[in-house]
């Protein structure tokens, strides 16, 4: 099941996806996607960030090869934005770019979870658009706060889906748009380490929590992005996630 939280008339509720594909609430009325404003699917606990997980996606970046052990980083929950929100591009950088990214949510407790038993502790999956500001960035095993902790540069949603309805999470294709025009198209079998190894990985040294969110890395296609773009990002069986860029707010005088 597809499940989303919205604010609606002044309320926030929690909502799913009905059989024509609209926004189903608890007393059964269904409501367009446009009838309301779209938050994270969830709340979040601890968010991790992958980076450099799709070896074509260091390639793209001028990296030898991908890291040999997990190279992952926190987010504030600050950082994250429901689907057709928008994420500000500072006015001072020259490029920004989208990373379309399998989400993994956490769903029982977890300490040093073998591999073979990491898909017990999974809840489910939701599609993210993690932004990078690359001016910002001290080098790529220590990527700087700025980076990828400003306030709205994580859009996720529309949708939290089950684990159950998502057959093979490592065989899921990946694509993103920028104004229409296809930027990414990959699959997530194509990650370094694939999601079993990365529970496995931070389940070995500190306690993962229901709620908890891995960003499972991007693949190649990455590109800058102005204001006034439209990005979409989507994978297949998880949800495609609208985007806008807009300039960022001039501070109070």
């Amino acid at each position: 099941m597809k499940h989303a939280r919205v604010i609606h008339k002044g309320r926030t509720l929690s909502v799913t996806e009905s059989a024509d594909g609209l926004l189903q609430l608890p007393n059964g009325r269904t409501l367009t996607e446009s009838e309301v404003t779209w938050l994270a699917p969830m709340e979040f606990g601890t968010i991790f960030a992958l980076g450099l997980n799709y070896a074509d996606h260091a390639k793209e970046i001028q990296f030898a090869k991908a890291p040999e052990e997990p190279l992952v980083f926190l987010k504030g929950p600050n950082a994250l934005v429901g689907h057709r929100g928008v994420s500000y591009r500072p006015a001072d950088v020259s490029y920004m770019h989208f990373e379309c990214e399998l989400g993994v949510v956490i769903g029982l407790p977890c300490r040093n979870v073998r591999r073979e038993d990491a898909y017990r502790h999974v809840a489910g999956y939701c599609t993210v658009n993690d932004y990078a500001i690359r001016d910002y960035l001290e080098n790529y095993s220590r990527p700087n706060l700025r980076v990828k902790n400003r306030d709205g540069c994580t859009p996720v949603g529309p949708w939290f889906v089950d684990a159950c309805d998502i057959a093979d999470p490592m065989n899921l294709q990946l694509r993103s748009w920028v104004n229409g025009e296809l930027k990414q198209n990959a699959n997530t079998r194509d990650m370094v380490h694939d999601i079993p190894a990365l529970i496995a990985h931070l389940s070995s040294f500190m306690t993962l929590s229901p709620g908890d969110l891995i960003l499972t890395g991007t693949p190649d296609g990455v590109a800058d992005c102005k204001v006034g773009d439209e990005v979409v990002t989507e994978i297949g069986g998880v949800g495609r996630l609208v985007n806008t860029i807009v300039g960022e707010p001039q501070p109070p005088l």
